[in-house]
């Protein structure tokens, strides 16, 4: 029997696929990149207008790597089967390169959705590397090497130390201090409505007052409220006109990766971060009674594509579940209007409609389901019939002014039988030309004008796709980075720039225009695109961005002025005899010796010196990695676990270690106490098993 190997990135995705096939195949996974750029050096060798990556295995990828070697030397058959984008094709490239093997010899498999049939399907019709999709991964990977690598040292030397920039990430930056400088810069307007109710507590706007059209910021003083209200006082009201209109509301399209990040956001509360990880579990496969499936198709795409089978397989169960009426004559057909979209998948839905979310809850955590029932609804809606609404709007005259009653009453539900979110009916009583309104109460309010709002992570996912500035790989980690530098924060789900985030912006604006510039960094987006579709090379395009760039870094060095602010206290360094100043730094104010970096001394404002290192605790639970003991370590976001071998062992675990073995798949197990109870479970393939109390 012949030997085949199919070669993935992720570990759950490896056993989803295992499970649909053959003794003949072994599937093992790379764990995401085996080689990138070396992290403790600018890795790009540059020649004239030649740069040459130069990639390294990852230590903690180095005894992998010699385990693929082993299972590709005894193999017949070779697939490389990671994820169908730019990144998924650049890891095959690495995979096949580090196992010294020619990437364009390799078949190369693709999928959207981890099932059977799909499966079967690549692997009957296997293609070669894409190399314009790697060289595309690669321009990317090194614009953003040049960008951080050289600009990051120089906002240290001129700001403050521990800063970083990045060529998405400072562009995204400056959308959120350009809304917060239009919010300081805001003067708010006094305004004024005319807040009147006819009879039967019907509310009414004022549109028209003495020919004149009154709309929001009409009238801007009480004076005139006063004058409308006393003109208006002894007239007589009847209805005008009454019009009706009946309302088509349409569908939504399925999700991509920036309308799930958004709808997760708002309906769920969940961060562009928290969406991706959970839906990324669900693409690579969850635990049933019949095995590990795939539930949702790919969760990183730009597309509205919809395979035909699905699309069949939604109309029979809106014909048979909700009836003819709620199914369109036709399919629904969607496109893009995502700037610069090249993805080559479909949209995101479920992979097998049967697996209903009242299915799924025996099998899924709570997150993981409300993820999941959010993706499966919206699909199943995305193919429904319109709504229909029927509106009213009725026109009260007077000599002097017209007023207007507004209704609406829902027809027919359509889509949102399944989806959810219709507005409320606000159905008026039965009225008639010329019939006589009167006034049950009428008087005005004070109004002032509000700033623009700040954005939530997913109202900035919506600004950073319409400005095509990044791909649906990118949105959720620019934002986490921006949080984690503490360049913004985050209250009541609003984005909000430090300090700090005004004095990089103002340098960039000054000095690097083209990187903070959206147009700019959307144009290079457009350059990668030309070089995924072979319309550009690559190594062209990092000649034009490069030496441009270094030269502004020279100059730079010479002529950004300091921005670094060191204030003296009037008291002299305890170690050197230095004068001591208050400094900035990334974490807030803090006193150093003026002396730095020859002199090392420094203490917070309260006068404390800089703590002593404390050991860190042991569990009493070995790593799984090298055998080590675990031990508690924090970090600003909070305890995890880690071992206390790092750096050279580099495990770490947001829950602790249980001590065992997952007898599904023998990978370790970790310890989890929830309010429903205590259990330990495996990170690789969710096999939960409870824990007594006494255990």
């Amino acid at each position: 029997m012949m030997s085949k190997l199919i070669i993935v990135e992720s570990p759950a995705k490896a056993k989803t696929i295992k499970n649909f096939l053959g003794s003949e195949y072994k599937v093992i996974a790379s764990k995401g990149h085996i080689r990138d750029l070396p992290k403790s050096s600018f890795g790009i060798k540059i020649d004239g207008d030649k740069f040459t990556p130069e990639y390294r295995i990852s230590s903690d990828h180095s005894a992998l790597v010699k385990e693929i070697k082993a299972l590709a030397s005894d193999a017949d058959e070779i697939y490389l089967a990671t994820d169908e984008d730019r990144e998924g094709e650049a890891i095959a490239y690495h995979i096949a390169t580090a196992i010294g093997k020619k990437p364009e010899a390799l078949p190369r498999i693709v999928f959207h959705e981890i099932t059977k049939s799909a499966i079967e399907a690549a692997l009957a019709n296997p293609r070669v590397l894409d190399m314009n999709s790697v060289n595309a991964q690669q321009a990317r990977r090194l614009l953003d090497r040049i960008v951080g690598y050289k600009l990051s040292p120089l906002l240290n030397i001129k700001i403050q130390r521990g800063l970083s920039a990045g060529r998405v990430q400072s562009s995204a930056l400056k959308i959120l201090v350009d809304r917060e400088r239009e919010i300081r810069d805001f003067k708010p307007i006094e305004y004024f409505s005319i807040d009147t109710k006819f009879k039967s507590d019907l509310e009414a706007e004022l549109v028209e007052f003495q020919g004149s059209k009154i709309e929001k910021l009409t009238i801007t003083n009480k004076q005139r409220a006063q004058f409308i209200l006393d003109t208006l006082k002894n007239d007589k009201f009847q209805i005008s006109q009454i019009e009706s209109k009946e309302r088509k509301t349409n569908a939504q399209p399925p999700f991509m990766t920036s309308t799930l990040q958004q709808s997760a956001s708002n309906r769920l509360g969940f961060s562009p971060k928290k969406t991706m990880i959970l839906a990324q579990s669900l693409y690579e496969g969850v635990q049933t009674n019949s095995g590990f499936m795939g539930a949702i198709t790919y969760m990183r795409t730009d597309s509205l594509n919809i395979a035909k089978e699905a699309l069949n397989a939604a109309r029979e169960i809106i014909k048979s579940e909700f009836g003819l009426d709620y199914l369109p004559k036709s399919a629904n057909i969607y496109t893009t209007k995502s700037k610069g979209a090249q993805e080559a998948h479909e949209a995101i839905r479920p992979t097998n409609l049967s697996f209903t979310p009242q299915i799924a809850a025996q099998y899924l955590e709570k997150d993981m389901l409300k993820l999941y029932t959010l993706i499966y609804n919206r699909f199943l809606a995305s193919q429904m019939s319109p709504s229909i609404s029927q509106t009213q709007n009725i026109m009260i005259k007077s000599d002097n002014a017209t007023f207007k009653l507004s209704g609406r009453k829902v027809v027919f539900d359509g889509f949102y039988k399944v989806y959810g979110d219709m507005d409320k009916d606000k159905i008026l009583p039965v009225l008639n030309i010329g019939e006589t309104m009167s006034v049950e109460s009428m008087q005005s309010s004070g109004h002032f004008t509000e700033p623009p709002s700040r954005y939530s992570e997913a109202g900035l996912v919506k600004k950073l796709e319409s400005l095509g500035i990044g791909r649906p790989s990118t949105y959720a980690p620019t934002i986490s980075l921006l949080t984690s530098r503490d360049y913004v924060k985050v209250e009541k789900k609003q984005l909000i720039p430090n300090d700090i985030a005004f004095t990089i912006t103002s340098v960039l604006e000054e000095n690097f225009k083209d990187i903070v510039d959206s147009e700019f960094t959307s144009k290079m987006e457009e350059k990668l695109d030309d070089i995924a579709e072979n319309k550009a090379d690559w190594q062209e395009v990092l000649s034009k961005f490069y030496y441009p760039f270094i030269a502004k870094i020279d100059d730079g060095k010479k002529n950004i002025k300091s921005q670094k602010v060191a204030q003296p206290i009037g008291e002299n360094c305890p170690d050197c005899g230095g004068e001591l100043v208050k400094r900035k730094g990334k974490f807030g104010e803090f006193i150093a010796c003026s002396n730095f970096p020859k002199c090392k001394y420094s203490r917070n404002l309260l006068g404390q010196a800089k703590f002593e290192k404390k050991e860190p605790s042991k569990i009493g639970v070995n790593c799984p990695e090298c055998g080590s003991d675990i031990v508690e370590r924090f970090s600003k976001k909070g305890k995890f676990y880690g071992c206390s071998n790092y750096p050279k062992c580099k495990f770490i675990s947001n829950y602790p270690p249980a001590g065992k073995n997952c007898p599904e798949c023998s990978k370790y197990m970790v310890f989890k106490e929830l309010k429903k109870g205590k259990f330990n479970e495996c990170p690789a393939c969710k096999y939960k098993e409870e824990v007594s109390n006494n255990e």
